[in-house]
C-alpha cells in the first residue's frame, strides 16, 4: 500500500512515536522500532516540533471529534426547520409581510426632528412633516426628494391625505390647520382657526368632508372641509390630548391624552363610549384594531364568539391599542373598557402603534429606537428592528394599487399624481420618521 506521506512526515511521524515511548518507559518497543524504522541514531529532543507531537495530535482530534457532532446536530436542527419553512421569503405583496432590515431607503433633508409621515392612497408618494415647521414630499419607490411645502411658521405635528389624495390635511404647534390641494402644485387653500393651544392631530373622516382635530388646549374639534368652520368641540380629557382617531366606519373616535387615559367617543353625539384607565404615564398613541385582527385578540384574551351573534361581533370599534410612556402597549376592549393583555418589551417611550393588514400582528414604533412585531394572537414579540439612530417618533403603513388597474373613485391623472400612476402596484410598505431627522422606507 501506499503511504500518503512525504518522507519528511514519515520522519517526523517516527521521531514522535519513539519519542512517546520513550517518555512512558517502553525501552523494548522503543529499542525494536529504532530498528524496523532505521532510527538508531535517535536522540530526545525537547526544544524539536515532533517532541509531544503524538499527545497534541491525539487530543485534537478528540476535540475536532466533538465539533463534528456538535455541527451534525446542529445541521440536523437547521434542516428540520428549513423543512417546515416557507418555500420563499414573502414578497411585499405577501399578507404576512413584516419590514425588515435593511431599509431600502433613507430619506434626508429635514432640518430637525420627523414628526409624521403619511402616504398618498393611491401612489407612490410619501409625506412627511417635522418640527422645522415644513412638509417634504418624496417618490417612496425610487427614494426622490420632489417638493418642499411651506405656510407653517412653527413645528408641523401631524399629516394626512383625504381618500382620493386630492387633498393634505397638517396642524401645527402655530395654532392652525391647512388644506393643501395636491393637485395645484400643493397650494395652501384653506386655513382654519380655532384652537387655543398647539395641535396634535388633525385627520379626515372617512367621507373626507370633515376633519377631527385634537390639541393641547385639551379639546377635540370636527371641522367642515368645504366652509373651513368648526361643527363641534368635543370636551372631556382634562389635559393636552396627544391623538384623534376616527373608526373605519367614522362613528367613533379614538383619543389619547396626557392626563393617562384613553377615550371611544359617539361621534354623533359626542358623547365618551368607554374610558380606557391602567397606563402609568402619558399614552402617546391610540388606535381602534380592524375587523381583520378580531379572531388574534380575540386567541389572545381567551373570548369566544357568542353564537347567533356574528354580525354584531364583526362590529367597527370593538377592540383597540395604545402605547405610552409606561414603556408597555394594551390591548383592550373598547366597549367595556377593560384591558384584555399587556405587551411588554420597549425600553423606552412608545410613539406609534398600527395594525398590520391582515389582522395577525401590530407594529409598534419607541424612543428606544426600534420598530416591533407583535404577534396579536400570543402577545409576543416576533421580530425588532434597530430602525433608527435616535427616537422613532412616527410610522405609517401604506400600499398602492396593481399597475395597469383603473385609478379608483375617479382618480387624478395629471399633475404630480398622475406623474406617480403608472408606478403604482399593489404593495406594502412602511415608512418611519426619527428625531435623527431622517425618514425611512421599509421594502423586502
Amino acid at each position: 500500500m501506499t503511504s500518503v506521506l512525504s518522507e519528511r512526515q514519515k520522519d517526523e511521524l517516527h521521531k514522535s512515536i519513539l519519542d512517546y515511548l520513550r517518555t512512558n518507559g517502553f525501552t523494548e518497543t522503543l529499542n525494536a522500532f529504532k530498528a524496523e524504522a532505521k532510527q538508531e541514531d535517535f536522540q530526545p529532543d525537547g526544544k524539536a516540533k515532533w517532541s509531544g507531537l503524538l499527545e497534541k495530535k491525539w487530543t485534537s482530534v478528540i476535540r475536532l471529534q466533538k465539533k463534528i457532532m456538535d455541527l451534525e446536530t446542529r445541521n440536523s436542527q437547521l434542516q428540520e426547520e428549513l423543512s417546515t419553512a416557507p418555500s420563499k421569503r414573502p414578497s411585499a405583496s405577501s399578507p404576512d409581510w413584516t419590514p425588515r432590515t435593511p431599509a431600502r431607503h433613507s430619506l434626508s433633508g429635514h432640518r430637525s426632528p420627523v414628526t409624521r409621515v403619511t402616504f398618498h392612497p393611491l401612489f407612490s408618494v410619501v409625506v412627511s412633516a417635522s418640527e422645522d415647521s415644513t412638509l417634504k414630499v418624496w417618490d417612496w419607490e425610487t427614494g426622490d426628494f420632489e417638493r418642499t411645502v411651506k405656510g407653517h411658521t412653527k413645528a408641523v405635528q401631524d399629516v394626512d391625505f383625504d381618500s382620493k389624495g386630492n387633498l393634505l390635511v397638517s396642524c401645527s404647534s402655530d395654532l392652525t390647520i391647512k388644506l393643501w390641494d395636491t393637485n395645484n402644485d400643493w397650494k395652501n387653500i384653506r386655513t382654519l382657526h380655532g384652537h387655543d393651544h398647539s395641535i396634535s392631530t388633525a385627520r379626515f373622516l372617512p367621507n373626507d368632508d370633515f376633519i377631527v382635530s385634537a390639541s393641547r388646549d385639551r379639546t377635540i374639534r370636527i371641522w367642515e372641509v368645504a366652509s373651513g368652520f368648526c361643527t363641534r368641540t368635543i370636551s372631556g380629557h382634562n389635559d393636552w390630548v396627544r391623538s384623534v382617531l376616527p373608526s373605519s366606519d367614522g362613528q367613533q373616535l379614538i383619543s389619547c391624552s396626557v392626563d393617562q387615559t384613553a377615550r371611544i367617543w359617539d361621534l354623533g353625539k359626542g358623547d365618551t363610549k368607554a374610558e380606557l384607565r391602567g397606563h402609568e404615564h402619558v399614552i402617546e398613541a391610540a388606535v381602534f384594531a380592524p375587523v381583520a385582527a378580531y379572531p388574534a385578540i380575540r386567541e389572545l384574551a381567551g373570548m369566544t364568539v357568542p353564537s347567533g351573534r356574528s354580525a354584531e361581533a364583526k362590529a367597527v370599534g370593538l377592540f383597540a391599542a395604545t402605547g405610552s410612556r409606561d414603556k408597555t402597549i394594551k390591548i383592550w376592549d373598547a366597549v367595556s373598557g377593560q384591558c384584555l393583555k399587556t405587551l411588554v418589551g420597549h425600553d423606552n417611550w412608545i410613539r406609534a402603534l398600527v395594525f398590520h393588514p391582515s389582522g395577525k400582528f401590530l407594529l409598534s414604533a419607541s424612543d428606544d429606537k426600534t420598530i416591533r412585531t407583535w404577534d396579536l394572537a400570543t402577545g409576543r414579540c416576533l421580530k425588532t428592528l434597530e430602525a433608527h439612530s435616535h427616537f422613532v417618533t412616527t410610522m405609517a403603513w401604506g400600499r398602492a394599487p396593481a399597475p395597469g388597474a383603473s385609478q379608483p373613485n375617479g382618480a387624478a391623472t395629471n399633475g404630480t399624481n398622475g406623474a406617480h400612476a403608472e408606478a403604482a402596484r399593489l404593495v406594502n410598505v412602511v415608512a418611519t420618521g426619527s428625531v435623527d431627522q431622517t425618514v425611512k422606507i421599509w421594502l423586502p
